[in-house]
Order: C-alpha cells, then sequence, then structure tokens
C-alpha cells in the first residue's frame, strides 16, 4: 500500500476541513486504504503527486466527486432512529397541516440523505397520514447529499432484503415491489422526493423555505465552529415554528443556537 507522508496528509485534511467540513485529521490510515487504488491507477507518480493536484485549481470537478464518494461515509437504513419518525408522524404532521390548510402545502428536506432510506420514509409517513388527502397537498420533499454515488443508490430507490428488514410489512406490500430478493419503493414515491447534490458548506439558496430539517449524524464530521456556521444557515433557510432533527449521539451548544430545544435531537425555530 502507498503511504502519504504527514505534510500530506495535513494537508489533505485541511483541505476537506476547508471544502466540505469533514474533519478526517484522525483517519491517516482512512486516507491511506480507501485512496490507494486512485493514487495506483498510474495518473499520479506519488500519494504526494495525488495530494498536489487534487489540492489545486486543476483538480476536476469529476475529480473532486471522486475523493468525495471514497473519504465520505454514507451508512444509512430504514427506520434509523424512530423516534424522530414518530415524532414526525404524530406531531409534527398533524401540526403543519392545521397551519397550512389553506394553501395545502410543506417543505421537508432530508440533508445528508445518503442513499435515499430518509426521504424515502419520511414520503410513506406522509402518504400514511394525509391518505386521499395528499391529492390536494404539496408534499414533494427535497433530498441532498454531497456524494453523487449516493444520488444514484437513492434515486433507483433499491434496497435488498438486508436493507429493507424493519421496514413494516404493510409498506413494504403499498409502497414497494419485491423482485428476486430486491425492494424497489414504487414510482408514486419516488416521484415524490427532489433529489439534489449539494454540499452543505455551500449557501442555501433553494426556492422554499423549510418547515422540517432532517439532517441526522452527519454534523458528527464537523468543527464546531463549521457545525454553528450550518446551523445557522438551516435556522435561515426555515419557516417559523420548523424543526430541526439531528442524530440522537448529537447535541447543539445551546449558548449559541438559535433553535429552541424541545426534546433529545429535536430542536424548534421560535
Amino acid at each position: 500500500m502507498l503511504q502519504v507522508s504527514d505534510s500530506d496528509f495535513e494537508k489533505l485534511a485541511n483541505f476537506m476541513i476547508t471544502n466540505y467540513g469533514v474533519n478526517l485529521t484522525k483517519k491517516k490510515h482512512l486516507i491511506q486504504s480507501r485512496l490507494n487504488a486512485v493514487v495506483s491507477n498510474g495518473k499520479y507518480g506519488s500519494f504526494s503527486d495525488y495530494v498536489q493536484y487534487i489540492t489545486s485549481d486543476r483538480a476536476t470537478k469529476e475529480d473532486l466527486r471522486v475523493i468525495m464518494n471514497k473519504l465520505t461515509t454514507n451508512h444509512t437504513y430504514f427506520m434509523r432512529e424512530n423516534s424522530h419518525f414518530e415524532f414526525f408522524s404524530d406531531v409534527v404532521l398533524p401540526e403543519l397541516e392545521k397551519k397550512y390548510e389553506s394553501k395545502k402545502s410543506l417543505a421537508v428536506w432530508s440533508a445528508g440523505c445518503s442513499s435515499g432510506q430518509e426521504p424515502y420514509t419520511l414520503t410513506m409517513l406522509m402518504f400514511d397520514y394525509f391518505g386521499e388527502r395528499r391529492k390536494s397537498w404539496n408534499l414533494k420533499m427535497l433530498a441532498t447529499d454531497i456524494s453523487n454515488h449516493a444520488m444514484s443508490v437513492a434515486k433507483r430507490g433499491s434496497y435488498t432484503e438486508e436493507d429493507a428488514k424493519d421496514i413494516p410489512a404493510e409498506w413494504k406490500n403499498k409502497y414497494m415491489t419485491r423482485n428476486n430478493g430486491v425492494y424497489t419503493v414504487t414510482p408514486e414515491v419516488r416521484k415524490n422526493v427532489i433529489f439534489r447534490e449539494f454540499n452543505l458548506m455551500d449557501p442555501i439558496k433553494f426556492k422554499s423555505q423549510f418547515d422540517v430539517i432532517f439532517c441526522r449524524n452527519v454534523m458528527i464530521y464537523f468543527e464546531a465552529d463549521v457545525k454553528e456556521a450550518l446551523v445557522k444557515r438551516f435556522y435561515g433557510a426555515s419557516n417559523d415554528g420548523a424543526y430541526l432533527m439531528i442524530g440522537q449521539s448529537e447535541t447543539l451548544d445551546k449558548d449559541v443556537t438559535p433553535y429552541k430545544y424541545i426534546s433529545p435531537a429535536t430542536y424548534r425555530k421560535e
């Protein structure tokens, strides 16, 4: 395996923090192992050559996509941290239905959606809650991730038997089709999710203000100042009364966050 020097590792780690907010300062072995094949493909003479290239203005968008796909972990699964979904269905949706009964539109964002389980789960929850009423509502939701590989998997909406093991049987019957052990979400569910490749370090300039933002188990990789700045951008991109859901192992600093704490990993814009 090719070795990365301490100076090149530091340069690459700083590049990832500055441009993507991803902290890999203690992940030298991960960087070496995941980038070994990329560096060894004959295009670069050494890790140093690769680091010099990828951190320069010469790096192409595709090369940057490759390094992001290699170095970011896109691990998720259906019904992860299910208490959030229960809160969304039992508290948030009734509240939003009453709030928007005239315009019949709400905006939900899955930020860092990985391979799509979260936005599809949220869509199925909305479909269950609204039932036939959904035909008169705009329930489309935004799902973003920095990894184009994760985006391609999410857009297909196909999952193995193991991936789908925690999905309720009722949902499998209503919202999925099964073929050769692969579960695929129905076209109606897939069409309800708008997938976009998006770097959370960038300014948030979507057309709609959001009523709910799910950003779970993403900011654990961010430095404190990066996380604080992102939360403030979420706040600015949200309607009054909007909710922010973060991972159960995450917290926001109550002294700096503009959000009001509601319950573990759940915050509200007052």
